[in-house]
């Protein structure tokens, strides 16, 4: 059967997440189609030959494209406003392949220090043995951007929001000083998500998320994407991608795409529930810190109200017990899981310094302000009333 594209027709983000990128087959089908197959067939050698040189399009092998998981591409190409996109098997094959498609050995990556555990081992331990060199600086510092550029400085990487502490990044800034430098900018973003914060509007170059988080959003499957220009993904990633395999299964394509149905609704539940959490915490005399992009006195917030438009979906608190005060209070919660994935529909709690940053140093770790008593929380979608109950009857427990 062919397939027919849907309208090309620009619409806001909540009508392109039901509709957006929606190819369809012949049969008219109203859900978007799972094509669970490996490979395609070819009306002819000529045809298959004319495929293979790029003469003709079409699909020719799941690794390479396939109609389900190219459908969840064009939807957040029309999220994101990217030219392109290719999707990954997990949000950590998208940072690797983002970053490892455009550095050779002897080229620099200079990096925000405030990184996800795995993002950081994957710059400086495994593209170290590659002969890649990187420096980690504070990322909020914009002297500190200008002051580590080397001539053979080809990439700068940031998350921001960040985790788990929640730093916000100039991207307009930093943008500017990486152009200046000749490199290219890689954000992830997935703390904002596409619905709160857009990179590439602000200057950067590529963007990546980690779809497991709020873009499936319902705890389900593994998922990546990388969005950038047309150029820059022909020109880095396009070959990379094809010959190195870390594309996303056409399930897990098609469950995501199912995700973004429903994204708009949940981060902005999500938010909402979030703030009210941190306000709630900010008010108890057990907690020493609270850390929400959200609140007026969050250290960053006069960034935040240039780049965001929400305050995000994840809240970090510190509590003046350490550990042991962190541990009682997230046993004690009913409603609230414990679990260090986060952008569940789900509230969920995690303690990083034992858990998401347990393999940097106390050193690093206390640099970056994770403390042992520092708990990250992602707020859900649940009655907002009964989550503020929920941690009133865990601070009742210190």
């Amino acid at each position: 059967m062919p397939i027919e594209n849907e309208s090309k027709r620009r619409f806001r983000p909540a009508t392109d997440m039901v509709h957006g990128g929606t190819m369809r087959s012949g049969f008219g089908e109203t859900s978007e189609a799972l094509f669970l197959t490996q490979g395609f067939v070819y009306p002819s050698a000529e045809a298959a030959e004319a495929r293979f040189k790029g003469e003709e399009p079409g699909f020719i092998y799941s690794r390479y494209g396939n109609p389900t998981t190219r459908m969840f591409e064009e939807r957040m190409i029309a999220l994101e406003g990217a030219e392109d996109a290719r999707a990954t098997a997990s949000g950590m094959a998208a940072v690797t392949a983002a970053l490892q498609c455009q550095v050779k050995a002897g080229d620099h990556i200079l990096a925000a220090r405030a990184l996800f555990g795995s993002c950081r081992y994957v710059i400086e331990t495994m593209l170290g043995r590659l002969g890649v060199t990187s420096t980690f600086i504070d990322g909020r510092d914009l002297a500190q951007w200008r002051a580590g550029v080397r001539p053979e400085t080809r990439v700068f990487f940031m998350e921001t929001p960040t985790n788990p502490t929640l730093e916000v990044i100039d991207i307009a800034a930093v943008a500017a000083i990486a152009r200046d430098a000749g490199a290219k900018l890689v954000v992830d973003n997935v703390f904002a998500t596409p619905m709160q914060q857009k990179p590439l509007e602000l200057g950067a170059d590529v963007v990546v998320y980690s779809a497991t988080k709020h873009i499936d959003g319902q705890g389900r499957c593994l998922g990546g994407v990388i969005l950038s220009s047309q150029e820059w993904i022909d020109d880095n990633l396009h070959e990379f991608f094809r010959h190195t395999g870390p594309s996303l299964s056409p399930f897990n394509a098609w469950t995501l795409l199912k995700g973004l149905e429903t994204l708009p609704l949940r981060v902005a539940q999500q938010t909402a529930n979030a703030a009210r959490l941190a306000d709630r915490l900010a008010a108890s005399d057990k907690v020493a810190k609270v850390l929400y992009p959200g609140r007026a006195d969050h250290p960053d917030a006069a960034i935040i109200r240039r780049q965001m438009t929400g305050g995000s979906t994840l809240l970090a608190f510190e509590l003046a017990g350490g550990k042991e005060a962190a541990f009682r209070f997230s046993n004690a919660l009913e409603v609230i899981k414990i679990s260090n994935n986060l952008g569940d529909a789900k509230s969920l709690i995690t303690h990083p310094a034992t858990t998401t940053h347990k393999n940097l140093t106390p050193d690093v770790r206390a640099e970056l302000g994770i403390s042992d008593g520092m708990l990250r929380l992602s707020a859900g979608i649940e009655d907002g009333h009964d989550l503020v109950e929920d941690i009133e009857a865990a601070l009742a427990t210190l």
